[in-house]
């Protein structure tokens, strides 16, 4: 097994692998696949595209999809219908033990379904606040207070380590408290390093503590800490990140093809300015003449991933398959309680 594989994620066009695609994948600069709702047919589709997705180099690759709940959920037919996460948090305030308890089984059984298919990843948990403020979060998050967000969340981490799977927090430092999409604005956000230190980086501490695996930068500008955003910011990946949070896991980029993130129209002087802040992996998606020209670009050997940092991304898929989650009492048991929430 190599000790090495790249630092791009990217997305596929359609519901197989296409030749196009399998000369991407196998290029020394690629470092997984992130599917989406147009890859997706059918959980036998899923699972016949992941397996071809492997089976089209020699070295492995993560796969992986944003399988959040609610209206974050890429596969749908044939899975579980997931809640939005701030039904935990509305729950959480009624009975916290209950609300800890249904959160743990929620990501349990998301991953677990997800792994059945041959996926590694879930990038969840979000980790904002909900604060009646960012269009593109609000009930994606879990609360909109900082250490309830770290109680729900980790019991969701919890159950995503039980099936085997690492989770990714996003967005670092918190989105929750900008108003703009970062999809297709460039949100800003004025406040200080203490208020944020004091607020929506909260969740991201506890977790860290916690040990979570991964963790996603967020495409916000913090004018009064510096010029750039998060996810092209060394001043946040290294200096706070890193070395004030502790941060040892990977940081993933958000997608690099959001409008908050187009601090160039060449996407190789976006891949390179997120690398050289510490992202471990950068994303574009749905822009495939550009991923081809950032191929064509950049140096592969600057652009490597060591096995020590993304093993532990890899899941263990020995032992998956239908029979394995569907017959157990647990996941109808689950599947009945995220039903009535």
């Amino acid at each position: 097994m190599t000790n090495k594989i790249g630092s791009l994620i990217i997305d596929l066009q359609d519901k197989i692998v296409s030749p196009e695609d399998r000369d991407i994948l196998n290029h020394p600069l690629i470092g997984g696949v992130i599917l989406f709702a147009k890859n997706y047919e059918s959980r036998e589709q899923l699972t016949q595209l992941c397996q071809q997705i492997r089976s089209t180099r020699k070295t492995p690759l993560l796969i992986m999809a944003d399988q959040e709940g609610g209206r974050v959920q890429r596969f749908i037919q044939d899975f579980t219908r997931l809640p939005f996460m701030a039904a935990f948090g509305k729950q959480y305030d009624e009975n916290q033990a209950q609300a800890c308890k249904t959160a743990k089984d929620c990501g349990w059984l998301m991953a677990t379904e997800l792994l059945s298919v041959g996926m590694d990843l879930s990038l969840s948990p979000v980790l904002d606040l909900n604060k009646g403020v960012s269009t593109v979060i609000g009930e994606r998050a879990f609360h909109s207070r900082p250490q309830d967000v770290i109680a729900i969340a980790s019991a969701f981490v919890s159950g995503m380590h039980e099936a085997g799977m690492s989770a990714t927090g996003k967005h670092f430092p918190g989105h929750g408290s900008v108003h703009l999409d970062s999809h297709v604005a460039n949100p800003i956000d004025e406040r200080t390093l203490k208020e944020i230190e004091q607020d929506d980086m909260l969740p991201f501490a506890g977790l860290i503590q916690a040990g979570i695996s991964a963790v996603m930068a967020a495409h916000i500008v913090f004018p009064n800490i510096d010029p750039m955003p998060v996810g092209y910011s060394r001043y946040w990946l290294t200096e706070i990140l890193r070395h004030r949070l502790g941060f040892k896991g990977v940081v993933f980029s958000d997608d690099l093809s959001m409008e908050g993130a187009n601090i160039s129209e060449n996407y190789t002087d976006r891949v390179r300015v997120a690398r050289e802040a510490g992202c471990d992996f950068v994303l574009i998606c749905n822009k495939r003449k550009d991923v081809i020209q950032v191929l064509d670009e950049l140096p592969n050997a600057a652009h490597q991933i060591e096995c020590e940092k993304w093993k532990g991304l890899q899941a263990d898929l020995s032992g998956w398959g239908r029979e394995s989650y569907e017959e157990n009492p647990r996941w109808k048991q689950v599947r009945d309680a995220l039903n009535k929430l």
